[in-house]
């Protein structure tokens, strides 16, 4: 008994049936997602003229600030000099101290001792003791 009803054949045809569905379901999301990109497109033309609007003093700005960032450069270069004149004329002076220092000791150390001499000898006079002591 033959009914004419084959599976096969409905197993094709609902196959067909649902690559459709699918390919209309891919046809609307697709509409959707141009739709969102023509407006995307739109800010983003709206942004574009946004931009090159500020480009103009944006860049004159930057110029601005490259020209102070020049003379602040030169300056500390020339500041960099003037301290290192400093820093020798600092060591020349260093230099000069312990020289003078190294030079005026000894006749420091020996003006004490001289001082100490006379000293002694003074007592001597005074208390008339040959070797200076007290009596």
């Amino acid at each position: 008994m033959n009914t004419g009803f084959s599976w096969a054949a409905f197993l094709d045809v609902a196959g067909g049936l649902g690559a459709f569905l699918a390919g209309v379901g891919i046809f609307f999301a697709m509409l959707s997602l141009a739709r969102t990109l023509r407006r995307l497109d739109r800010t983003l033309d709206g942004v574009d003229e946004q931009l090159a609007a500020l480009g103009k003093p944006v860049a004159e700005t930057l110029t601005h600030v490259g020209g102070i960032a020049d003379t602040a450069d030169r300056t500390i270069a020339r500041l960099s000099g003037a301290v290192s004149s400093l820093e020798q004329v600092a060591g020349s002076v260093a230099s000069a101290a312990k020289v003078t220092q190294e030079a005026i000791s000894p006749a420091i150390v020996n003006v004490g001792a001289t001082l100490g001499g006379i000293s002694a000898g003074l007592r001597r006079i005074v208390r008339g003791n040959s070797n200076g002591e007290p009596s």
